[in-house]
């Protein structure tokens, strides 16, 4: 769907997670969002009544559930699905944008929890509910592969967990080293996670 395809109240949503994966929570400010969704000022407290928090919060579940769709899309683009063809597709996705963007964004769910794990229960609950629903798109991706159900939550924590620590070092380094760098050294065990059938 594109940005003008949306309402206003998914406009504020999207343009929030986009400048907290920027900016952070503490330095998106309401009227950033409405901006940068060009929506009117006052429909944030029409579609917010809980003010910052529900916004912070709703994007969060937002990136959660983008994350978890992206997961199809990266199968559908590799010729023959495998556990380290997903990761090199998760990792890619980053890679591609800092190579022809800058290193300024990273994920929003990340930029949440490290703004609010410990101020804002509401946000710290949506972080872990965004990552928990990647996690399980993930891990169901990986069953799919024929890696033991048993093991696919595990790994699935592995590579989202390796892939948020690599857009870190990246972003800290401005530079993709990282990023290919797990891409990499992970692939190999991921793809012996799979059992054989027959």
């Amino acid at each position: 769907m594109a940005v003008s395809e949306r309402g206003p109240r998914e406009r504020m949503v999207f343009s929030a997670a986009q400048l907290i994966r920027r900016d952070g929570v503490a330095s998106t400010g309401m009227r950033e969002v409405a901006a940068h969704a060009e929506a009117p000022r006052g429909s944030l407290q029409h579609y917010f009544p809980d003010g910052k928090e529900q916004l912070v919060n709703e994007a969060v579940g937002w990136a959660g559930r983008y994350a978890g769709k992206r997961v199809a899309r990266f199968l559908a683009a590799l010729p023959e699905p495998t556990p380290s063809g997903l990761f090199a597709e998760m990792v890619r996705q980053w890679s591609d944008e800092y190579e022809a963007a800058g290193f300024a964004g990273g994920c929003p769910v990340a930029a949440a929890t490290v703004d609010c794990a410990e101020s804002t229960a509401s946000t710290r609950e949506a972080a872990s509910a965004a990552f928990s629903t990647w996690n399980g798109s993930v891990a169901r991706a990986l069953v799919d592969m024929g890696v033991p159900k048993g093991r696919a939550e595990a790994l699935a924590t592995l590579m989202i967990s390796t892939l948020e620590g690599a857009i870190l070092v990246a972003r800290a380094e401005r530079d993709v080293r990282a990023l290919t760098t797990v891409s990499r050294e992970l692939g190999p065990l991921l793809d012996a996670a799979v059992t054989e059938v027959g």
